[in-house]
């Protein structure tokens, strides 16, 4: 019996004795600079995030967070960058429901697939979108732009640098019934540029790209996409109660590794980043932006994403996008 114990207890032993290197790599981990790969150009909302999220993980860990734009094809090209990354945990995605909910209803085939090719971390916020046109566009209302879009069929554009952008303004042209052209563009401040020189006529922009624009009159804005009013705009109506009853769209940032990513390494990286949003550079991005401070564990935004995914399927088909 002596025998048989020491057997076991030698089996323990070695059983923990393999466990703790990787313990002992999760606690020190990173014990070098971490890149976060955001899929937009830089000044957009996610940007602005990644940037503020990033100043929260530089004070916790004493690691520099590098930041890597990779705008272009829908974020297809920063999602496939990640998906295609070591699995150590240094090359972060930090995107949005574009990547991960929506791409998949827009186009044929994708470049990365948006759940066998990563682990999720956690969810780092929701926000909604402000309907933007420049000041001397002859609309001043949401119900002035339907009928001045039935009166000009095809000859107004919206631009859209995400698939949140895109959808916001395919699902407001089906329940108008209006014709206006999409304009597609690697990531939101470009359409922005484009709207203030007058080369597109109106697009649906995230809070943080649009709202600065509108606070300091370079544009007009018609309404927001949200249930409710922006408590940073909140002379600024719901698109809904301006003129199309049941309107509402929303988009959520979200932060992922490459599948196969160490599960010690993730729980890490959702400690790191959890409470990096909680830090003053990244409160004051949600403040300023007026989006929601959400987080969320790994298995959560697993889900979440699932439901998401259906979610948005069901808005672009309504829409009648077809999927290019």
């Amino acid at each position: 019996m002596k025998l048989k114990q020491r057997l076991k207890a030698t089996t323990l032993l070695s059983a923990l004795a393999l466990c703790l290197p990787l313990s002992a790599a999760a606690q020190s981990f990173p014990d070098k600079p971490i890149t976060f790969v955001v899929p937009f150009g830089p000044g957009s909302a996610t940007d602005q995030l990644a940037r503020a999220i990033g100043q929260g993980v530089t004070e916790i860990t004493g690691q520099t967070v590098v930041i890597e734009n990779k705008p272009g094809a829908s974020a297809m090209i920063g999602a496939a960058d990640v998906a295609r990354a070591t699995p150590d945990g240094y090359r972060v995605l930090i995107t949005t429901n574009t990547t991960h909910a929506a791409n998949q209803h827009l186009f044929k085939s994708l470049s990365y697939d948006p759940v066998k090719d990563f682990e999720p971390i956690t969810l780092l916020g929701k926000g909604g979108q402000i309907l933007v046109v420049r000041p001397d566009f002859p609309a001043k209302t949401v119900q002035e732009l339907i009928d001045y879009a039935k009166a000009n069929p095809g000859k107004l554009t919206f631009g859209s640098g995400s698939s949140s952008s895109r959808v916001a303004g395919e699902l407001f042209k089906q329940m108008t019934g209006t014709d206006i052209l999409h304009v597609p563009y690697k990531s939101n401040p470009l359409v922005i540029t484009d709207v203030l020189g007058g080369q597109i006529d109106l697009m649906m922009a995230d809070m943080a790209t649009g709202l600065p624009q509108v606070s300091s009159g370079k544009l007009k804005a018609l309404g927001v996409t949200m249930a409710t009013p922006s408590p940073l705009a909140p002379s600024v109506p719901t698109i809904a109660s301006a003129g199309v009853p049941g309107y509402e769209m929303g988009y959520w940032f979200g932060a992922y590794v490459p599948a196969n990513t160490p599960k010690a390494t993730v729980s890490r990286l959702h400690d790191i980043l959890t409470n990096a949003s909680k830090r003053d550079a990244a409160r004051n991005f949600y403040e300023k932006t007026g989006n929601q401070h959400v987080v969320s564990t790994p298995d959560e935004l697993a889900r979440f994403q699932a439901q998401e995914t259906e979610k948005w399927g069901t808005v672009i088909k309504k829409a009648g996008i077809e999927p290019g």
